[in-house]
């Protein structure tokens, strides 16, 4: 089920509010858990039968070795937990990976098995390892199947995170019924509901027309062509998968709960390291506690430091899917992100060389540096949003192949006007009628209008602007963001009939 669809906005979602509340009501708070676990089956299950099946037994799994890790320490009980993990993962994501490899590598002709991946996989088996890990290292003590199961299902993280701790969680879910209701919090939780689904609809599945023409034809691309496809696809990635975090946030707010923000502000980033800070904040930090600290982190000197920072590069590559792209990707990532760690490292040593001897001058040259450093962080921002383009040109293809045809298209391909083809992938019904009203259609020009406007406006919003979370930080419920938010909702809701999926179900 999708959080973009009528089943959702007008069936499963108010029936999940009202039954919650209603046994809260009555002081049924055990009911009202399993009421959520129960609606977060449904959600899964909607989608294909047999992905709920698979869910429920990693659930009894995963379940069953926190019971017998709980009180005891068992590097074997462990062993076999991460084991079983990786092993279901690898079967369903990276099988048919791993036999067209042999293939190639031998010449062989294994036949490839064609396995379906359950949607969510990669997420709640993270989720699951990283519960278990906790529990080996005693930090989760005694939990009860219910709260268990509703900490993997809950269903507005269930499909593409944020990849949640136990410590988030569960304590959110012991203090079930014991607070008031808060309708500021729900109307909070709304809005930044509705400002996500903006995102993904409006924004990210509109840049996604423009990118999926320039994949399917790039033989016929120019050079501005390819450009344009590859910042559509940064914009289109960022938007949708924020856009249903923050739909995520919003629907866990509107229970009364809150999940980890998974962004902020990513393309406001002045280098890779700050980059990697700011996206996908939950994966970074299961890298980070539960494969970087335990290989050593920086305690074991600079070259192992940067060995085992590539190698999480690798391993998320290879948790983003099953292809050499990805893997690409992750090294170019990767690579990147070590040398600036080091450029780091160096710029601070110099720093501290040279702090003693700062005087009368320096001071006096204090507001040239200000300037210089103003523009040297505008400098930084855009090269890194066309680095961080071309790099995700290997994430979006569909082969190794693919991506480097369109680099070298952006490098060297013809210098020709921008396709019209590629414009009119953004001849919106709702603005077009505005052109003609103001007779602007007829220009020759006037098919680029709305493609170049969408493109200023993806810019504004993840480089200057705020993003989703800060604006409900400062929203005030007055009549003008009433009315904003209302047309935002049913202009979205308008826009359903052109409904996709989102990327991250994907992985």
């Amino acid at each position: 089920m999708l959080f973009n669809s009528y089943i959702f906005i007008f069936l499963f979602f108010p029936v999940c509010l009202i039954g919650y509340y209603g046994l809260l009501h009555l002081h049924q708070e055990r009911m009202a858990k399993a009421f959520l676990v129960a609606m977060s089956f449904w959600f899964y299950g909607y989608f294909n039968l047999s992905y709920l099946l698979i869910m429920l037994c990693s659930i009894a799994g995963n379940y069953l070795f926190h019971r017998i890790l709980s009180g005891r320490q068992n590097k074997g009980v462990m062993a076999a937990a991460v084991a079983a993990n990786l092993g279901v993962l690898f079967y369903f994501k990276y099988f048919d990976f791993f036999l067209s490899t042999v293939n190639l590598a031998f010449g062989s002709s294994i036949a490839l098995r064609n396995i379906l991946l359950p949607l969510g996989i990669s997420f709640f088996t993270f989720q699951q390892i990283s519960f278990v890990a906790d529990t080996y290292r005693g930090e989760v003590r005694d939990c009860r199947l219910l709260d268990y199961a509703l900490f993997v299902a809950f269903f507005p993280q269930l499909i593409a995170g944020p990849i949640v701790n136990h410590n988030e969680m569960l304590p959110q879910f012991a203090s079930i019924g014991k607070q008031s209701v808060q309708w500021e919090r729900i109307a909070n939780g709304c809005g930044l509901f509705i400002l996500g689904l903006a995102k993904k609809v409006l924004l990210a599945d509109t840049f996604g027309a423009g990118v999926d023409y320039g994949y399917a034809n790039i033989a016929v691309l120019g050079r501005m062509d390819a450009v344009l496809v590859a910042l559509f696809y940064i914009l289109q990635l960022y938007f949708d998968f924020s856009g249903y975090c923050d739909m995520a946030r919003g629907i866990a707010r509107m229970l009364g709960m809150e999940i980890p923000a998974n962004f902020r502000a990513p393309y406001k980033a002045v280098n890779i390291v700050d980059f990697w800070k700011r996206w996908h904040i939950t994966l970074s930090r299961f890298f980070t506690k539960y494969v970087y600290i335990p290989l050593g982190g920086n305690r074991r000197g600079e070259a192992r430091m940067y060995g085992n920072l590539m190698l999480v590069f690798l391993l998320s590559g290879l948790w983003h899917g099953a292809g050499w792209h990805y893997l690409v990707w992750a090294l170019t990532q990767g690579v990147l992100y070590v040398a600036t760690r080091f450029w780091q490292k160096c710029s601070k040593q110099r720093r501290t060389r040279t702090a003693g001897n700062m005087g009368q001058e320096a001071a006096v040259a204090s507001g040239v540096v200000r300037v210089r450093h103003k523009i040297m962080t505008i400098v930084s921002r855009i090269l890194l949003i066309l680095y961080v383009a071309a790099s995700e040109v290997y994430f979006r293809a569909e082969s190794v192949a693919q991506a480097n045809q369109l680099l070298l298209t952006a490098l060297k391909g013809p210098v020709q006007k921008v396709s019209m083809e590629l414009a009119d992938c953004f001849r919106m019904d709702e603005f077009w009628y505005v052109l003609k009203v103001l007779k602007l259609d007829n220009m020759a020009w006037s098919r680029y209008i709305l493609m170049w406007a969408m493109l200023a406006l993806g810019l504004y919003l993840t480089m200057i602007g705020r993003d989703a979370a800060e604006r409900m930080e400062k929203v005030r419920y007055r009549a003008v963001s009433v009315v904003v938010f209302a047309v935002l909702a049913v202009w979205s809701v308008l826009t359903f009939s052109e409904v996709s999926i989102f990327l991250y179900y994907n992985f």
